[in-house]
């Protein structure tokens, strides 16, 4: 993977730096705290931290959102417009070809097992999908060039997106309970978007037909379509009619059994609010501990006074 240059990098650092103080600037000028921001937007209260840290690539709807929550007149719109968010990232050699059938398709149909697509994953989310095969310098190039094709698709003009998720997608955990608790908003949030629609197809005795491997089908401008598989260590295309037919009809008759995107939504929700309780659970358990670390504590402190034996009556 070729790196880019350092000034490139600082440069890309700074400018989303200065996008979250401004909207951070706007937000405190309106009196509004972050979590009241995230319910005007609406989105996570997390998305709007992050955005504000430089720790999160901010998609044009949140900006021209954030315009109309805070009454800004476009300033962030115009700001996010000029700012180029991913300068001059760079892609495995393998996956080069898939980069660019993205920055071009208009149509974008998938289906994903055991983990979330990576046009769809939170940076958190993506980094730890690659610290188990990166770190440092190279692990934070892939986590951007991951991110980068995100971007067109979660732009207001953005091609249409639809994405079918095994519900494994949602039960593997990956990073931790509080990586896939934001992942979880993240979906919830991008499924909000008029190009984008997100179904579960789920686990247990339905009788789902689920093709054998995740898979895409890609409609470039030209009308053209073509399949793209990955495995362990490359990706395939195949343009093949008699395959395109094949999977196309296999994808159609899962998407139509699947859960409906609004079902789809509660069920993520509800794997959102299961992650938020395990989260939350090792302070819990600390609190109970300690409260049983005490009760034994007392149980063992000497009495005060000795014990004095009371005669037992004769019989």
């Amino acid at each position: 993977m070729t790196r880019r240059s350092a000034t490139a990098s600082e440069a890309a650092a700074t400018t989303a730096e200065v996008f979250g103080e401004l909207l951070r600037h706007y937000r405190e000028s309106a009196g509004l705290t972050q979590e009241g921001l995230a319910r005007l937007i609406p989105c996570d209260r997390s998305q709007v931290a992050r955005v504000e840290a430089a720790k999160r690539v901010p998609a044009e709807p949140f900006a021209r959102a954030c315009d109309e929550a805070l009454g800004t007149g476009g300033v962030l719109l115009r700001l996010w417009r000029r700012i180029d968010w991913y300068p001059e990232v760079q892609h495995p050699d393998w996956f080069e070809r898939r980069a660019e059938m993205d920055a071009e398709a208009v149509a974008l149909r998938e289906y994903q097992t055991q983990v979330v697509p990576g046009l769809l994953q939170t940076p958190e989310y993506a980094r730890a999908i690659f610290s188990r095969v990166a770190e440092g310098d190279e692990l934070e190039e892939r986590v951007k060039a991951r991110l980068s094709r995100q971007q067109r698709f979660l732009a207001k003009s953005g091609p249409l997106y639809v994405v079918v998720l095994d519900e494994s997608c949602l039960r593997n955990v990956v990073g931790g309970a509080e990586v896939m608790r934001d992942q979880c908003a993240h979906l919830l949030d991008v499924g909000r978007y008029s190009n984008i629609r997100i179904q579960v197809a789920p686990a247990g005795p339905t009788e789902l037909i689920r093709p054998k491997t995740s898979l895409s089908l890609i409609t470039l401008p030209d009308g053209t379509d073509w399949l793209y598989a990955e495995s362990l260590t490359s990706g395939h295309f195949y343009d093949d009619p008699a395959a395109l037919a094949r999977y196309g009809q296999t994808y159609d008759v899962l998407r139509a059994d699947a859960l409906s995107a609004q079902a789809s939504a509660t069920l993520i929700s509800e794997a959102m609010k299961g992650f938020e309780q395990y989260a939350e659970a090792p302070a819990q358990r600390g609190d109970l501990d300690q409260e049983q670390l005490q009760r034994q504590r007392r149980r063992k402190l000497p009495r005060s006074r000795p014990r004095v034996p009371r005669p037992r009556p004769r019989t």
